[in-house]
């Protein structure tokens, strides 16, 4: 019989956190790919996900480049690290590199060996029908 990897304190605090009932929590538990996301965990937390503004031009928000937005590695927003006004339709793109970068972890891949690693908001610019445009580029630290 396999060794489970998980210890029973980490499964309670999962379910504390998540706010599973114990029904919840043992389909939490059954599904065969949970205990090894839960096993990359602690080093997710020690990540933060950084965007950097490498292009932009007539962006609403006034998105310059350099700016960056920050995330730490369970994909929440860290606002005292980011612009104090950031644009909803760069974060919706934000949070595809998040994911990929997250399923990167849990495979053992190092996130910042992604080769596709800029995004932009969806807004095409003034050249295409729109307003503006910004390109970010993404990066892991920790």
């Amino acid at each position: 019989m396999m060794e489970k990897k998980i210890s029973a304190h980490t499964w309670k605090l999962m379910q504390v956190h998540l706010g599973y009932n114990d029904e919840e929590m043992a389909l939490f538990q059954n599904n065969p790919k949970t205990e090894g996301i839960i096993s990359k965990l602690p080093e997710l937390m020690k990540m933060k996900f950084v965007f950097e503004v490498v292009q932009s031009h007539g962006c609403g928000c006034r998105h310059k480049k350099g700016d960056r937005i920050y995330f730490d590695g369970s994909g929440q927003l860290i606002p005292e690290l980011s612009p104090k006004r950031i644009c909803a339709f760069s974060i919706s793109a934000a949070s595809q590199l998040i994911f990929t970068a997250q399923e990167l972890i849990y495979a053992g891949v190092n996130p910042n060996d992604m080769r596709l690693n800029r995004v932009g908001c969806y807004d095409v610019g003034v050249h295409c029908g729109g307003w503006g445009n910004i390109v970010l580029e993404f990066w892991a630290e920790g």
